[in-house]
């Protein structure tokens, strides 16, 4: 039997993409198909309780290479699971669901939270979010747009 053919957005292997409910209006990402989870460069992560239910607070550094404009996050988490870094580093991270703005389309992707400060990119889109309808052309570069050039410059640390 033929599996019907499903509409595919195309990315790049970076984009610009946006967090809403983060209140984050850009912030670039390397999307990973070698990796199997997404992930968020957080800090100052703090466990809560709001009502009863495990919620977390976190610190986001938008922008690569600076730490001016952090925003602070509240949400519920998901789950706390063990996640094995490219070098093989294994580490028990919070996740939490996140509505990603990626290629002009949104969805809602688990996201590790981790200390991504020495990493090229603040955030990490893996297989896991792709599978929800992209494919990926790894010679190109945000496809899905870019912010204005303001805000780009303002990216590239102060």
């Amino acid at each position: 039997m033929v599996e019907p053919t499903r509409v595919r957005t195309q990315v790049g292997w970076r984009e610009w993409v946006t967090l809403p409910g983060f209140g984050v209006p850009w912030i670039k990402a390397k999307v990973d198909t070698g990796a199997r989870s997404s992930s968020l460069h957080a800090f100052d992560i703090e466990h809560i309780l709001r009502d009863g239910e495990p919620w977390v607070r976190f610190s986001v550094h938008p922008w690569q290479r600076s730490d001016t404009d952090a925003v602070v996050v509240e949400c519920p988490i998901q789950d706390e699971r063990i996640v094995r870094s490219s070098s093989g580093h294994a580490e028990e991270r919070i996740v939490v669901l996140v509505d990603v703005v990626l290629g002009k389309r949104t969805i809602e992707a688990e996201v590790s939270l981790s200390n991504r400060d020495q990493m090229g990119f603040r955030m990490l889109i893996g297989r896991e979010a792709l599978r929800q309808g992209y494919v990926v052309d790894p010679g190109r570069s945000y496809l899905g747009g870019r912010p204005r050039l303001a805000m780009r410059r303002r990216n590239r640390g102060r």
